[in-house]
Formats: C-alpha cells, structure tokens, sequence
C-alpha cells in the first residue's frame, strides 16, 4: 500500500489526483487531507463518486486487511473538509490584498489579465455571470490566459471568507497567494465533478476560432 493505486480503479496517480485515508486510534476511517497523518494510508481517486464507491463496497476493510468503521457520510465529510481549506486560503488571500470584488472590478481584473480566476456565488445572476464570461471569451481571443470560473460556495459562505457582504463575485488574482487558493479551489471542484461553465466556456472559443479559421 506503498504505492498510490486508487483502491477503487487499481490504478495508479499522482498525489493531486487522489486523496488519502488512514485508520484512527477507533478504528474509523478517516480522510488524510493533507496527506500527512501517521500510519498506513491508502488512496481513493479525488472525486466523491470514487469515495462513495470504496465506502459502499467496503474496501477499506480490504485495503487495510483489517475491520474498520466507514463514517455513514464520508463523501460529505470529505467535501467539508475540502470547502473549509479552500475557504480557509481564501481568506488569506483577501489579507494578502490578492482579492477583487464585486462584478464591476472582477470585469476589469479579468479583461487586464490580472485576474488568475474568478468565483461566483450559486445565487449569482444569468446576467451578472454572463457579462465576467464574455470579458473571460474576450481576453483568450486577444491572447490574454484561460481564466477559469467556479461556482462552488454561497454568497454567505463566500462573503464570511472574505470580509464582506453580499459577495457575489471575487476574482483571485495572479500571485503566490492566488496560487495557494488555486490549487485547492481546483481539487474541490474536481471532487465535485467539475464545473460545466468552464467546459461550455472553452467549448464556445473553441468554436468561434474553428469559424474564424473557416471564413479566412
């Protein structure tokens, strides 16, 4: 159990793309976030599908080669534990000053190419998202970097991590401190399958440079 093989697939990943869990002094099964409890460690693929899978199967048990406890909510208690990091380094980074708010300077930092992505709330408009998108489309066409969106978090939980009120849309800027947000932002929006704005966003650039291409 050295290795990192998903004990779901069989098959091995780098360490982003999977998440670690170790047995406690109960006997419980419990997730290993950051990768640095004591102990024996096993890995599932970083997604809840996969956790929910090596739970209902009970293949703890199996990797461990012991009887264990399975929390009844493992998935939910992973993805709790995911939000609260990515939150967590959001909010240092509103300290660190690498926060912009609000749909008007999101715009702006994302049309100068400040902006490394962009947040939205679940309660945020079709029209308020729809205007950063168009900014995020026009800033690839002249050349400008893929700034990806996420609507992971409330407008409550996002304003309580930022130091605000009726936080609708945030935009992390480029920097260490927008990195370190990043890198978790990203590993819980693949534990929760994804975000399909970003893939209908890329989809639509894709399409409009294929009808650039065809009309040269």
């Amino acid at each position: 159990m050295n290795d990192r093989t998903c004990i779901v697939t069989r098959r091995q990943a780098e360490p982003d793309e999977l998440i670690r869990f170790v047995v406690g002094p109960d006997s419980a099964v419990v997730p290993d976030i950051k990768k640095n409890l004591p102990g024996r460690g096993c890995w599932v693929t970083a997604d809840r599908l996969h956790i929910d899978k090596a739970a209902a199967k009970n293949l703890f048990a199996r990797a461990f080669k012991a009887q264990v406890t399975v929390p009844t909510d493992l998935g939910g208690m992973v993805d709790g534990l995911l939000s609260r990091s990515a939150l967590g380094m959001l909010g240092l980074a509103r300290k660190a000053g690498a926060i912009a708010l609000g749909a008007t300077k999101v715009e702006s930092a994302v049309r100068g190419g400040l902006a490394l992505f962009v947040l939205h709330a679940t309660e945020a408009s079709d029209d308020g998202v729809r205007k950063i998108s168009q900014a995020r489309r026009a800033t690839v066409h002249l050349g400008g970097p893929a700034i990806l969106a996420y609507k992971l978090f409330s407008e409550a939980e996002l304003s309580l991590a930022l130091g605000g009120t009726n936080v609708i849309h945030a935009a992390v800027l480029a920097g260490d401190a927008g990195r370190a947000v990043q890198k978790r932002m990203v590993a819980l929006d693949r534990y929760r399958g994804g975000s399909p704005d970003d893939l209908a966003m890329l989809a639509a650039v894709a399409d409009e440079d294929d009808a650039a291409e065809d009309m040269e």
